[in-house]
């Protein structure tokens, strides 16, 4: 593909790539519209790009966790370079990103606003003294706590880390038995570079019936639109490993109004007003109920369900929100239901030789990918979560959502691995 070359319309700034498999649909939509200059790298570790070289005019490396570095990294770059926006989605480097977006005084989300959607205790106490309907949750230091937040609360309860992302230690406990294994999983997990701490690290919460959805919005002049909602598919208990996600073109639940309400009001009380979000849900019996609000666009794909669909291309939707401009939201022509399934192994193991067998994979997928590579571990929960226990993903599209997922199984089984 051709890359756009620098113009006096100025660049945009993407703080972190992550993952070929997960985010070059992002690269592929915003190259087209905007030059990019990718910040890379984390504390004390330089980082050099590679299949995002084809979609950049260029790069920094630098401490993408500090926003003090990144503003040094930019006096420092070239002349011609002029800063347009700043984009992230990834989860460690919100706040840094949108501080630096703030002290240069660029489009940006109020960076206390995007702490407040890190810190899940802090999203909590913002949804609570808005009212906005969503699961009791008590924040505890000790096994102890636990045990007497979970019986004030009621079983089942679920209990996670404060400050991580992708299920990463997130465990339900039928009784109190379950609660000290639950509480070491959510107080034992580190990510290397998710640097917060916090005292009372561990969250208890209600378990919430009903079906998980994500909502994703676009957030700008005041207003939130939601954009896409994804029905999640979650397996692994009691953990909570997401297994895929499923988009349908004009799902009824974008214009429910009191789904509306509930995400409308979730931005407003944690002030959060202008980018992309990923806002998860519960639709339980007594109505829809917060899970949590990521201030960043969703990952696994999500966006790029939705503009399969004939969605708007939320991606450049939050480009162009960093850039000071209006995105297009407008719908175009798409597939009645795309899907995304995560393939995993039968059991724990180091990967010998991994492919998919081409001649077993249904004409309808989009995408097939693998997530790991020969001589890597392949852990599943609880001794591993999200990427960690990934093999491969596909995505697909068709006529129905039952289609979709039996197309998605044919895609499972073409998956070939041998162990090491």
């Amino acid at each position: 593909m051709s890359v756009p070359t620098p113009s006096d319309d100025g660049h945009l700034i993407v703080v972190s790539s992550l993952g070929a498999a997960h985010r070059r649909t992002f690269f592929e939509t915003v190259s087209a519209h905007y030059p990019i200059w990718l910040f890379v790298g984390g504390p004390g570790r330089a980082q050099e790009p590679s299949w995002e070289l084809p979609y950049v005019v260029g790069h920094t490396s630098v401490d993408t966790l500090d926003a003090d570095a990144m503003r040094a990294a930019v006096r420092a770059l070239p002349e011609h370079v002029r800063v347009r926006g700043i984009v992230c989605y990834d989860e460690a480097r919100v706040v840094a990103a949108a501080k630096l977006a703030t002290t240069l005084g660029l489009p940006a989300p109020d960076p206390d606003a995007v702490l407040r959607c890190r810190d899940k205790h802090l999203t909590r106490t913002a949804l609570d003294a808005a009212g906005v309907p969503q699961a009791q949750s008590l924040a505890v230091r000790s096994l102890d706590e636990a045990l007497a937040a979970a019986q004030k609360i009621g079983y089942p309860v679920v209990l996670k880390p404060r400050n991580l992302a992708a299920s990463f230690g997130v465990t339900r406990a039928d009784s109190d038995s379950d609660v000290a294994a639950a509480y070491a999983a959510a107080g034992e997990k580190t990510l290397p570079e998710v640097l917060e701490h916090h005292e009372d690290g561990v969250l208890v919460e209600e378990y919430l019936d009903g079906e998980e959805i994500s909502i994703d919005s676009a957030c700008f002049d005041g207003r939130i639109e939601p954009q896409v909602v994804a029905h999640k598919l979650v397996g692994y208990p009691p953990n909570f490993l997401e297994m895929g996600h499923t988009v349908s073109a004009g799902d009824p639940l974008l214009n429910d109004p009191e789904v509306r309400e509930v995400v409308i009001g979730a931005h407003r009380a944690v002030g959060f007003d202008t980018g992309a979000t990923h806002l998860e849900l519960k639709l339980t019996s007594r109505g829809p109920r917060v899970v949590e609000l990521n201030a960043r666009l969703a990952g696994g794909l999500i966006p790029y369900l939705g503009r399969l669909t004939g969605g708007a291309d939320l991606e450049l939707a939050a480009a162009t929100i960093a850039c000071g401009e209006v995105p297009d939201l407008s719908r175009t022509d798409g597939a009645p239901v795309a899907a995304i399934r995560y393939f995993y192994p039968p059991h724990d193991l180091v990967v010998g030789e991994l492919y998919f067998d081409g001649s077993a994979l249904p004409a309808s997928v989009e995408r097939a990918e693998l997530l790991t590579a020969p001589g890597e571990p392949v852990r599943l929960p609880p001794r591993g979560s999200a990427w960690e226990s990934y093999l491969a993903q596909a995505v697909v599209t068709g006529e129905t959502v039952s289609g979709c997922h039996r197309d998605l199984d044919a895609a499972g089984a073409a998956v070939v691995v041998v162990p090491a």
